[in-house]
């Protein structure tokens, strides 16, 4: 942040990272955030009775379950038996 000459601390610029089509120049009525079933539920609603929700989550994901070998004291995979299945590549 930036500090005038008056000394006051100056906002920081408004950098417009992701624009929802149909939502600009609308009229915010309230804002409401509820945790429901481990989700962050985030409700904007406008005042022609319009609503914008988010719905975020947080979730633990097994990238990989293997059956190792360390009898040499190097590891050896022997067997995968779960994969993530974002991770295609393999």
């Amino acid at each position: 942040m930036k500090k005038s000459k008056s000394g006051l601390v100056a906002p920081p610029k408004f950098v417009r990272a992701r624009a929802y089509r149909g939502v600009e120049g609308k009229v915010v009525e309230w804002v409401e955030h509820r945790f429901e079933e481990h989700e962050l539920y985030i409700h904007v609603r406008f005042t022609d009775k319009t609503e914008l929700c988010w719905r975020i989550a947080t979730r633990m994901t097994i990238e990989e379950g293997d059956l190792g070998d360390w009898t040499s004291g190097d590891f050896k995979q022997r067997r995968v038996f779960v994969r993530n299945e974002r991770d295609r590549s393999q």
